[in-house]
């Protein structure tokens, strides 16, 4: 009888306390991943990761590994396809894509609803393009869209990572 009584006291404790302790520990981690995020936002040092392509006219694409657009205080690299109408031809058709690297681009950061941050990016020295539009959530997850002078704008879905230092 009195095995049976520290038995159920033991499970009414378990059942009592161990949800607790998990909602506690996924709100310290996210904790820990909003921080994370935060850090790499304001310090202009991320990479934003395209997952998923969705241009105007056309369907949801999902894309391979590797394309990026690399944000640093000083450099924007951008290394991005295009799906969609573009107005003028580039000459090579190697450029077909969003390609290019800026060293002169104005660069607006605002905080939005809940901790996500709203930012938007205008590269002076691109040939035709006029606007990056990035959304970042506080988890990291982020979207991106690209509005262009000589082609329909394009929106991306990924999310953003530090930027991986060269040794």
């Amino acid at each position: 009888m009195k095995m049976q009584s520290i038995k159920f006291k033991l499970a009414a404790f378990v059942i009592v306390f161990f949800p607790s302790f998990i909602v506690l520990n996924a709100q310290e981690n996210k904790a820990d991943e909003y921080a994370a995020v935060k850090s790499i936002v304001e310090a202009k040092q991320y990479v934003f990761v395209a997952e998923s392509a969705l241009p105007m006219n056309g369907r949801n694409r999902q894309l391979s590994p590797g394309y990026k657009l690399e944000v640093r205080t000083d450099t924007l690299i951008s290394d991005l396809p295009y799906f969609g109408r573009a107005y003028t031809a580039p000459i090579d058709p190697a450029e077909g894509g969003i390609q290019f690297t800026s060293r002169d681009f104005e660069y607006l950061a605002n905080t939005g609803k809940k901790g996500s941050w709203n930012i938007s990016i205008k590269p002076k020295d691109g040939k035709d393009l006029n606007r990056f539009s990035l959304y970042i959530s506080r988890s990291g997850r982020a979207s991106l869209q690209v509005v262009s002078n000589s082609r329909q704008a394009i929106s991306f879905n990924g999310y953003i990572t530090e930027v991986k230092r060269k040794n």
